[in-house]
């Protein structure tokens, strides 16, 4: 199975991101949240084209990813949940819970570490909220947070199977959360007990700092309820909400070499949890 899952992983990815993409773009098309206020194919060209250079990068810096790590540990017996005598059944699903509480963690210390804030920000600078943000993130934030994710998966001992389950499920909810899609409230406020969903993630993209500080988790909704940065919505609607955060704002910065300079020469503004001046 390691085996299998070595040679075909970046097969596997690749085409359930391109199934995921396509079912939430036609979604975005049939039922819109927001009118977009750039045009949508000059907004992909450069968010897509960031996540084509991103994933060049990371390939080339880290050839096996994650799914390698939890092989490697496995083989060596590293991590927790390797020298534990848990079933397939509860193992996997605890390895993919703590990964997904780690994610959560990391991106709390993105927005706390005034450094890692500019490198996030390319993130919020997206005037507009779709599919495309979801993936839309600095390749030094992308090889970081790699860095990380191996030393969790080799410290928690998650089998390859639970690596590549939970990369596929975060990549796919990063793409359904920032959907610009429309749920019936109803269906919203049930469905965000199971699961982040638009509008629960649309808040964290609002251009007011204590929205952007609120609303962290990707995937699970239960950590920003436990831990007190949940918002239920944005102060403004979602419909007048503005996104992105407000030192930054320029339509030139939403090109591609843009986002790639933007953490070294653009102000991030106070949005940075241990800088903020707001209440």
């Amino acid at each position: 199975m390691s085996a299998w899952l070595m040679a075909h992983e970046p097969a596997v990815r690749l085409g359930l991101f391109v199934g995921i993409f396509a079912t939430v773009a036609l979604w975005e098309w049939a039922a819109p949240r927001r009118e977009l206020s750039l045009p949508k194919g000059w907004r992909w060209l450069n968010n897509l084209g960031l996540v084509v250079f991103n994933t060049f990068v990371l390939r080339l810096l880290v050839p096996t990813a994650a799914v390698g790590a939890a092989v490697l540990a496995a083989e060596r017996g590293w991590g927790v949940l390797n020298t534990a005598t848990l079933p397939p059944m509860v193992a996997i699903p605890l390895a993919i819970l703590l990964l997904d509480l780690a994610i959560y963690l990391q991106h709390v210390m993105f927005h706390a570490v005034p450094l890692l804030w500019r490198l996030h920000s390319v993130h919020h600078t997206d005037l507009d909220y779709d599919l495309t943000t979801g993936a839309r993130f600095h390749p030094i934030e992308i090889v970081l947070s790699m860095g990380i994710k191996l030393s969790l998966v080799v410290l928690i001992g998650a089998a390859p199977v639970a690596v590549l389950l939970f990369e596929v499920i975060l990549a796919g909810a990063a793409l359904f959360n920032h959907g610009n899609i429309r749920l019936p409230l109803p269906v919203d406020r049930v469905l965000r007990w199971l699961i982040v969903t638009p509008d629960m993630h649309r808040v964290h993209h609002s251009v007011r700092p204590a929205e952007t500080n609120s609303n962290f988790g990707f995937n699970i909704p239960w950590w920003d309820r436990i831990f007190g940065t949940y918002q239920d919505q944005p102060a403004a609607g979602h419909e007048a909400m503005e996104i992105g955060i407000e030192p930054v704002r320029q339509r030139r910065i939403q090109s591609l070499l843009w986002m790639l300079i933007l953490p070294f020469v653009g102000d991030p503004g106070a949005y940075a949890i241990n800088r903020r001046d707001w209440k």
